[in-house]
């Protein structure tokens, strides 16, 4: 019988599910403390995801939506709630 080869455990922290996700160290393995301060926060790594679509996208709100799976005014929203800087 096989078992799981790589799993998460809760309670779970982003270091390690991030490191899961790319592969680069063993999700069974504990983060070390300093990757935890290191790391980016969710909601960082998502507004740079966001940024990085708009661009590909031109601009267009509409079609960045549709890429990101969301409606557009939930988009909308997001980019009102954290403005960009200039």
């Amino acid at each position: 019988k096989d078992g799981a080869a790589d799993y998460l455990s809760k309670p779970l922290d982003f270091p390690r599910i991030l490191a899961a996700l790319l592969g680069t160290q063993e999700a069974s393995q504990p983060a070390d403390a300093d990757a935890d301060l290191a790391s980016p926060s969710l909601a960082r790594l998502e507004w740079e995801h966001i940024q990085r679509v708009l661009l590909e996208c031109e601009g267009n709100i509409t079609r960045a939506a549709k890429s990101l799976g969301l409606h557009r005014r939930s988009l909308q929203r997001k980019l009102d709630k954290y403005p960009a800087r200039r």
